[in-house]
């Protein structure tokens, strides 16, 4: 008889850790990640002040940032990486750029995702700003957020 379970397909897991009162649509998020890897990811959504104590830590940069990625080392089984998103900053930017914290959010996600991915907008020819704007477009996301990276 044959295995069931080898033939299934078993969707990418987002483990998340939400120390704020943000509401994560994991939903889309997952759809997201399943378009470009098939890797569990860790998301921790947390406050400026803890992120500025990672940041600190990890980077020697003492401030507070919007999104930190830390890509897992490359094994079987294992997940992806850690996406780290300062709530404080999805709030600021949200206002800040005329769109909802959702919005927000998911952008970091995906530029958080990309990195994990080995895209460095630092580094590159622009190729990790047209893989934010394909993803953008492919799950309608508002054209403002293509105008956003693009800065």
């Amino acid at each position: 008889m044959a295995d069931v379970f080898s033939s299934a397909i078993i969707p990418l897991m987002i483990d998340i850790d939400n120390k704020t009162s943000f509401e994560v649509n994991n939903t889309l998020l997952q759809k997201i990640a399943s378009s470009i890897t098939n890797k569990d990811i860790e998301l921790i959504i947390t406050t400026n002040d803890e992120i500025q104590q990672i940041n600190k830590e990890y980077r020697n940069i003492d401030k507070p940032t919007d999104v930190l990625s830390f890509p897992y080392e490359e094994m079987p089984m294992s997940p992806l990486g850690s996406i780290v998103v300062s709530y404080d900053l999805v709030r600021e930017k949200a206002k800040e750029f005329n769109h909802t914290q959702e919005d927000e959010f998911t952008l970091l996600f995906i530029h958080g995702l990309l990195h994990l991915l080995g895209y460095n907008h630092e580094t590159d020819d622009g190729q990790m700003r047209q893989e934010e704007e394909r993803l953008i477009n492919e799950f309608a996301l508002p054209e403002s957020l293509i105008i956003r990276t693009q800065g």
